[in-house]
């Protein structure tokens, strides 16, 4: 049986430490948007900002080994081991070592190179 994905409400920006201030900046003073720094333990992520951005959240991860941004989005599935047992059935591998998140989730990547953390489904 395949499993069901759908998109989660996280969007994340890795954005190169040179460009983080100006990126918050053009989503908080030009687009006037509520960006709220947030406290980060993370080995590759320095700094975080949330913006609610509709209905999703999006966050802006300043990233200092980075030349260049990336988004990287969510998906969620009601059974995570079961879809990534048939991602890997289909040639998707984890790609764990990308950034530390709890064992009970994966980081995945579409041909393009697109990260989507895959995630338990949230009520």
């Amino acid at each position: 049986m395949k499993p069901s994905f759908r998109s989660g409400p996280n969007i994340a920006i890795k954005v190169p430490k040179s460009k983080f201030d100006a990126t918050i900046a053009f989503y908080r003073d030009i687009l006037q948007l509520d960006v709220v720094e947030k406290p980060i333990d993370n080995p590759t992520i320095s700094r975080t900002c949330e913006i609610k951005f509709g209905p999703n959240t999006l966050w802006l991860d300043c990233v200092d080994n980075y030349s260049r941004s990336e988004i990287w989005l969510e998906l969620q599935t009601p059974d995570v081991e079961s879809a990534t047992q048939y991602l890997f059935q289909n040639g998707v591998d984890a790609s764990d070592e990308l950034e530390k998140i709890p064992n009970t989730m994966h980081w995945i990547q579409d041909p393009a190179g697109t990260v989507l953390l895959l995630g338990p489904e949230k009520e």
